[in-house]
Formats: C-alpha cells, sequence, structure tokens
C-alpha cells in the first residue's frame, strides 16, 4: 500500500510539474510540499495549517484529499472528521468552506493559506503577490485608422511618383552654347564623343538613299568634354577640326581623322 507521501509524489509526476511549480501553483512553500512526499509532516506549524496544506495539494494534484487526511489521521496526527464542503462560485474565484464540531477552518484548493514562519527561522516579510489583469487588446479603431492613413499616404507618393515621370522624362540632349540634339535620349547601341580640344560636332543618321537624316546631336564640346550619342545604324560625323575629337567604339578609342581621313571634316561611320 502506497504511503501519502508517495501517493502526492507520483500525482504530481504524472502532471509533469516541478516542485517550484506546484509551489507557485498552491501558493505553499516548496520545502514544505518536498517534506509532504518524503513522509515528514512536522513542519513546525499547528495541526490545522497542516491539514489545510495537505488538503490544497491534495486538490491541486487530483488526489482524493479526504482519503489523504484520513490516511493522515490515522498515523496519530489528530482527529480529523469528514466534511462536506459547501461550494460558491464568485467569478473566477472558486471558494470552499468547511465547518467542523471543533471549528476548525480547511483553507480550499483556490485559497492561500498565509503560513506563520517557524519560530527558529529568522526571516524577513515575505513580499505579497501583485494580481495581475488581463492583457487588454489594440483598440480596432486606432488600427483602422492608422491603416486607413498610411493607405492615403502610398496613394499621394504613387501619384507624386506618377507626375514626376509625365512631366521630367527623358529631354533632348544640350551641348555647349545652347545645341540640342535633335532626337531624344535613345537606348541601344552608342558611341562616344571625346573632345581633346575645343570642337563643333554634328551626328546625324544616314538614311537608306545616303542622304542626311536626322540629327542626332550638334554641339559645342570643350576640351576633355565628352558626350554620348545613339548609334541607331550608319551615321554621318561632320566636326570642326577632326584632329580635336575621338571617337569611343565598344571601349576603344580612335582618332575622328584616322576613321574618316586626315584633311576630312566630315565623314561615315557604319552602323554597329
Amino acid at each position: 500500500m502506497q504511503t501519502i507521501g508517495e501517493r502526492l509524489e507520483e500525482a504530481r509526476k504524472k502532471k509533469g510539474i516541478s516542485i517550484r511549480e506546484a509551489a507557485e501553483a498552491t501558493k505553499i512553500r516548496g520545502d514544505y510540499l518536498q517534506r509532504f512526499e518524503s513522509n515528514h509532516f512536522d513542519i513546525g506549524l499547528t495541526e490545522i495549517y497542516t491539514r489545510g496544506f495537505l488538503r490544497t495539494y491534495s486538490n491541486f494534484l487530483k488526489v482524493p484529499a479526504d482519503r489523504i487526511l484520513n490516511d493522515y489521521a490515522a498515523l496519530g496526527r489528530g482527529d480529523v472528521r469528514p466534511r462536506q464542503p459547501a461550494r460558491e462560485v464568485y467569478g473566477r474565484m472558486d471558494i470552499s468552506v468547511a465547518t467542523a464540531e471543533s471549528g476548525d477552518r480547511v483553507a480550499g484548493p483556490e485559497e492561500t493559506v498565509a503560513a506563520p514562519e517557524p519560530s527558529h527561522a529568522n526571516r524577513g516579510p515575505q513580499r505579497s503577490r501583485a494580481a495581475t489583469s488581463l492583457p487588454t487588446g489594440p483598440d480596432p479603431a486606432k488600427i483602422f485608422k492608422i491603416l486607413k492613413w498610411v493607405g492615403i499616404g502610398a496613394i499621394v507618393v504613387l501619384a507624386l511618383l506618377i507626375l514626376k515621370a509625365l512631366f521630367t522624362g527623358d529631354r533632348p540632349a544640350t551641348g555647349n552654347g545652347g545645341a540640342t540634339a535633335g532626337v531624344s535620349a535613345a537606348r541601344g547601341p552608342m558611341i562616344g564623343l571625346i573632345a581633346t580640344n575645343s570642337v563643333q560636332v554634328t551626328v546625324r543618321r544616314k538614311n537608306a538613299d545616303e542622304s542626311d537624316g536626322e540629327v542626332l546631336f550638334t554641339g559645342t564640346l570643350s576640351a576633355g568634354e565628352s558626350k554620348n550619342v545613339p548609334r541607331p545604324g550608319a551615321l554621318y560625323i561632320e566636326a570642326s577640326a577632326a584632329e580635336n575629337l575621338q571617337i569611343d567604339l565598344n571601349g576603344r578609342r580612335y582618332e575622328l581623322g584616322q576613321l574618316l581621313g586626315n584633311g576630312y571634316r566630315k565623314g561615315q561611320l557604319p552602323g554597329p
């Protein structure tokens, strides 16, 4: 036959909780619970507190409290008569009240029994546990208002970006002196114009009938200035001084005079 301590220990281990967790749940000191499970009931308290702690711990572990108290009484620890508890529920608090002819009051499973400290122990005052309230979630109205303003802000930013793209799109390129290119900046193959000295340059598209086509760039480049020009096909390049202009083709530089021939101011550049 199992002892009181063995039944309590077995029930606690089946629940998978430690002595510390049981002490926090029942508000009973852990060393008292440890002694109960070791069948040591002399904890320096009066019998009413010892029986109250045993009842609370048994109810917490789902062990029949009356059987535990009867077995405890059989050890000669005091006369314990069966009591029929009257239970009332107020909100979330479950209170058990038991009366006996002796007038003793035993703590219910949900009550906290304030046990006096042993006279031989020199301990300071214990801190009371502050009651905690249930967490409150965020206000849905505030969340909706925040999301609404975030959505409005995103729409405004998107509208500004669209307007900026419409009114600040690619514009005709300008060279020194206010000269403008005849076409907008194009995507695709490009050539680079690098001025080694001041030079007037005009780049035109070559038509299929060998005539001059639209102007891709015209302007004056100062010494050290460079300009990228679209290369949609064969081009006509005209420079006021061919020796002052270099052409960048696929990362390699060529003197315009080498491409057109020395002494020529205008020549043809084949398509890519």
